[in-house]
């Protein structure tokens, strides 16, 4: 329940910190106030003695955590040039996915050494050194202009209309397939150590799925820049496609099961960066906070729905069932991505 509960805090503060991102003034107050609340309230778990003292905390520092990341996207878009920006979400999608990996087994040594309780609390460094990078980006940034704040305004409308537009249906067919990789590793444990609660096998696999995204990324990246954002979308969805249709008829082979987590975990790495380098690039730029808080909104309640949708599937019909869905989903986005691509063309 309190994850659930700070996911959704997450997905509604990615919408509103939209409007906030539009200003470039703002967006740079809010992206280093993000950081360093996430990283203060999430430490302070350490000195909790009741579970909803942690669902407060853990709820706000996932709201604070929303709440940046449209600010931090369009930070980087003002730094990097529109030429270099699949590079540029590229190395920053790499380097996320290099925290999922490296951050759990820090803590896992964290914790043999010092304790749970203090471990939560020495995250507060890794937090207060974000926050310092996000510091370093401003001085980085384009000196502001002297101008007046803009006011702080929802606007989806003129996102849609723009040419970003297209592309949303799409996102959201993609989204809807990507799936918690937890019904990756319950479904390879269900085949190779049937009776389990989970296998060592299928969390090394998930190792490998986090590693391909690591290191797709910044190739993915250096194509969009090459050939732009949505044939690597397509990508991405043909990826998702194979992954999640080998999954509903794969049989218990080590080999086959870890080429599926590749392939799931490339078209992860692959359609996040393009993502957010087609919102970069397409939307406006007085806009582009707004859209990629829309956009951050879609993912978080779409991913949700998947992994919802496709458990229900999987208890009520069958394992096949619920992969079989997500590769359906995963179809429709390709076909629109590529639909998108040639009405551009």
């Amino acid at each position: 329940m309190i994850e659930g509960v700070a996911d959704g805090a997450s997905g509604v503060a990615r919408f509103a910190g939209g409007p906030l991102a539009d200003d470039p003034a703002r967006r740079r107050a809010t992206a280093v106030g993000g950081y360093s609340t996430t990283a203060v309230l999430s430490s302070l778990i350490g000195v909790t003695t009741a579970a909803w003292q942690v669902g407060v905390l853990r709820s706000l520092a996932w709201a604070a955590r929303g709440i940046r990341g449209p600010s931090r996207n369009a930070l980087l878009a003002d730094i990097a040039p529109p030429s270099a920006y699949g590079r540029a979400y590229g190395f920053e999608r790499a380097m996320d996915n290099l925290g999922a990996i490296g951050g759990p087994l820090l803590a896992i040594g964290l914790v043999a050494l010092v304790g749970v309780r203090k471990a939560i609390l020495i995250s507060f460094i890794p937090g207060a050194l974000a926050a310092g990078a996000i510091l370093v980006a401003i001085r980085l940034a384009p000196k502001l202009a002297q101008r007046e704040h803009r006011p702080i305004k929802v606007q989806v409308r003129p996102v849609l209309r723009g040419r970003l537009g297209p592309l949303m249906f799409g996102i959201t067919a993609f989204e809807l397939a990507n799936v918690a990789a937890t019904l990756l590793i319950l479904r390879t444990t269900e085949l190779i150590a049937p009776g389990h609660d989970y296998s060592r096998t299928a969390v090394l696999l998930y190792a490998g799925y986090n590693l391909a995204a690591t290191l797709i990324a910044v190739p993915a990246g250096q194509l969009t820049d090459r050939r732009g954002a949505t044939i690597v979308l397509v990508l991405g969805a043909v990826m998702f496609t194979a992954a999640f249709a080998g999954f509903a008829f794969a049989r218990a082979s080590i080999p086959l099961l870890a080429l599926l987590f590749v392939l799931a975990g490339v078209g992860i790495g692959v359609g996040e960066t393009a993502q957010s380098a087609a919102v970069a690039a397409f939307a406006p730029a007085e806009l582009r906070g707004s859209a990629f808080g829309l956009v951050a909104a879609v993912q978080a309640f779409a991913n949700l729905a998947a992994s919802v949708v496709a458990g229900a599937l999987w208890r009520a019909v069958s394992p096949e069932a619920a992969f079989l869905y997500l590769a359906g989903w995963s179809i429709l986005a390709a076909i629109a991505f590529a639909v998108s691509m040639r009405a551009r063309g």
